[in-house]
């Protein structure tokens, strides 16, 4: 018999949580406090999230707490304290990104289980397993999962696997894209996203009304049942940033689903469309598909579903659609207190003491009377659904008594039930000292064959990072004094690990030693092999505890987030030898969907570009699996900063991407002498930050 899987609804508000437990969650998420990736919905005060607590756990909901952001060396502490306290008001979970908060929460609260956020970007069986052994309970893994690559992870992984089914798609892998912080300085990563992937674009061409990076609405409501059959453990539903009467319909159309195992009607579909929708939905990436046809926009001045809505506030307003079974046990005896059980069938049992009756006067109390009273449970959690009586006769109780015997026990039964469970808090674990850095080294990341030039060889870069894939092309290196590292493609998938281990083969062959790791789940895919493992930027290092964490994961070094400001990364305690990109363009997106193909393919010889509408053109880059990176329009330039050798960083990276060979040598030298940029560049995020 198949298991149905929890159905985990957004709750961006008190009334759009209130919204989803009457409607049928199982679960919900919330954010509470400024570390959660969408600090632009209402979220939660400290009162409201106590609060919410108690409706939820009441009434059998689990709550999850979002602290699913990156995070400074100076935001930590204040992200531990709201983790330690949501865990003493019993939390169910907390979801994470931040590699240093999983391993500070890990450590100081070692019993509150933890789930790997979508933003820790895990689309294999070795990044799901890897979260597992790090300690989280649950991996949320990513929106372009297919139903072949979901399959791999559950059959691989001992944690629980969660699955986005409904909402809103981003055209960027989750916790990979950095437009919204480098184009406008409000970063993802950090819940402030600007969501520039809804503008106009033009592949190729000037944008016009052409929405390239605007995906539909990702839809799996006729697809519960092969969920559940997979053994999927949650179904989510996006939609934080949403009203609380979108959140009602959408639970109330899943719940229904799950509970009823079946297919949406046209109806529901139709519902499920005008609560909210892009030109309709799509559910290509559970299918294993990508292409033009899973695009769409929000047209303009869509009406409000006034019925739909208004029905289903009325509705969730009475906060009577989701009651609790109780079986109430009454004791009236002669000369003895009365007394009143309550059992929620959930294992609680609680006894309300009251008043010891009197001889009756005139009309002595029944049983019938005694349970008509019991089942008035009108204004509360609970609905009556049995009544036992043990009466003596000729007795009399007051009605007032009776009802406040009623009361005592629902209470008592709803502390019971929202009791938090006893849970350790251990002190933080120090950090180590700091790897001294000597003379600052350069390394050089290459995106062709071409630009591995004897000139640039003959510069000498500590290290040089070239792409597997053109590794895989390769009969020998470039002879030169420098260490060769492979960089392991950004996104990939299970079926891909053979291909990627027999080219890691041949590059040994050709002498590499290294690697450049973006991703926890390149680690179990070289942690074997003898190559030094480098953290890459897609580790999303923002702090000094995720540097300790990956050192002890076995890093060699790693590439600090380009998001941080320059006094942030001078601040940073330095237990794994630290490296910054500090030239070329900044990666903005990688994307499931080929960005080329979409638009009528490549230009044979010719640089492809997305250019948006200020006329600013973002170079395309074809990446591993036919997908495709979007690079900034600018080049970052920080030669003749001196800051940049004062922040204790042991390798500054040249990131070329779209250098012919002769300009990355140029810059190169330019880089050695300290000379200043010429023509349009960016001084990045180092000096203004991110919101």
């Amino acid at each position: 018999m198949r298991r149905v899987p929890e159905l985990l609804a957004p709750a961006g508000s008190p009334e759009a949580l209130r919204a989803a437990v009457q409607n049928g969650a199982d679960a919900v998420y919330l954010g509470w406090g400024a570390f959660n990736a969408r600090r632009g919905a209402k979220n939660f005060s400290d009162g409201e999230f106590a609060e919410a607590l108690v409706y939820c756990h009441v009434r059998g909901v689990r709550v999850f707490l979002t602290l699913n952001t990156l995070l400074t060396d100076q935001e930590l502490p204040q992200a531990l304290e709201a983790a330690s306290t949501a865990c003493r008001l019993g939390v169910d979970a907390v979801l994470v990104q931040d590699w240093g908060l999983l391993d500070l929460l890990r450590r100081s609260l070692p019993d509150l289980p933890l789930h790997a956020s979508t933003q820790m970007s895990i689309f294999t069986s070795g990044g799901a397993c890897e979260a597992a052994r790090d300690g989280c309970e649950r991996v949320v893994i990513a929106r372009e999962c297919s139903r072949e690559d979901t399959e791999a992870i559950i059959r691989n992984c001992p944690a629980q696997v969660e699955v986005f089914a409904h909402g809103a798609l981003c055209m960027c892998y989750s916790g990979q894209c950095a437009m919204s912080a480098v184009v406008g300085g409000r970063s993802g990563n950090r819940g402030r996203c600007a969501q520039p992937c809804r503008l106009p674009y033009g592949v190729n061409e000037p944008a016009k009304t052409r929405y390239p990076l605007s995906l539909k609405d990702n839809c799996l409501a006729g697809e519960l049942g092969d969920l559940a059959e997979l053994g999927v453990d949650c179904v989510k539903l996006e939609g934080r940033m949403k009203r609380a009467e979108y959140v009602a319909v959408v639970t109330g159309i899943y719940a229904r689903l799950l509970a009823e195992k079946r297919g949406p009607t046209a109806a529901e579909r139709r519902d499920l469309e005008a609560a909210f929708s892009r030109s309709g939905f799509t559910d290509w990436y559970w299918r294993g598909r990508r292409g033009a046809g899973m695009f769409g926009t929000r047209p303009k001045n869509t009406p409000e579903p006034k019925d739909l809505f208004s029905a289903a506030k009325a509705a969730y307003e009475k906060d009577r659609l989701r009651t609790v079974p109780v079986c109430f046990d009454c004791t009236v005896r002669t000369g003895r207190p009365c007394t009143l059980s309550a059992s929620d069938g959930d294992g609680h049992t609680v006894t309300a003491l009251g008043p010891v009756p009197e001889p009756a006067r005139s009309h002595p109390l029944t049983a019938e009377e005694l349970e008509s009273r019991f089942r008035k449970t009108g204004g509360t959690a609970y609905v009556c659904s049995s009544v036992t009586v043990g009466l003596d006769e000729g007795l009399s109780l007051p009605a007032s008594a009776v009802n406040a015997l009623r009361r005592d026990a629902l209470d008592a039964l709803s502390e019971a039930r929202a009791c938090p469970p006893p849970r350790r808090e251990l002190p933080p674990p120090p950090l180590p000292g700091d790897v001294c850095a000597a003379a600052l080294q350069w390394t050089v990341s290459v995106a062709s064959a071409a630009q591995l030039s004897p000139a640039l060889m003959s510069l000498r870069p500590a290290r040089i990072y070239v792409p597997l894939e053109l590794l895989a092309g390769l009969s020998a290196l470039p002879e030169g004094e420098t260490e060769w590292c492979a960089i392991l493609p950004r996104v990939w998938r299970d079926r891909d690990e053979p291909q990627l281990r027999a080219w890691l083969g041949h590059a040994q062959n050709l002498g590499i030693s290294g690697v450049l790791a973006g991703n926890i789940g390149h680690l179990p895919l070289v942690r074997d092999s003898n190559l030094y493992i480098y953290g890459d930027f897609g580790l999303n290092v923002f702090n000094s505890r995720a540097l300790d964490y990956l050192r002890g994961k076995g890093l060699r070094s790693a590439c600090v987030s380009f998001e941080l400001r320059f006094s942030q990364i001078r601040d940073l305690r330095k237990p794994l030898p630290l490296e910054a990109i500090v030239y070329g363009r900044l990666p903005l997106m990688i994307t499931e969907n080929c960005l080329l193909e979409n638009s009528g393919g490549c230009r044979c010889g010719q640089p492809n570009f997305l250019q948006d509408r200020t006329g600013a053109s973002f170079p395309l880059l074809p990446a591993y699996g036919h997908r495709t990176e979007i690079e900034n329009s600018k080049v970052l330039w920080l030669a003749d900063l001196p800051d940049c050798r004062r922040l204790g960083l042991h390798y500054a990276r040249l990131r070329f991407t779209t250098e012919r060979p002769e300009e990355c040598v140029q810059v190169f030298q330019k880089y050695l002498s300290g000379e200043p940029a010429s023509g349009g560049f960016t001084r990045g995020l180092y000096r203004r930050g991110v919101e």
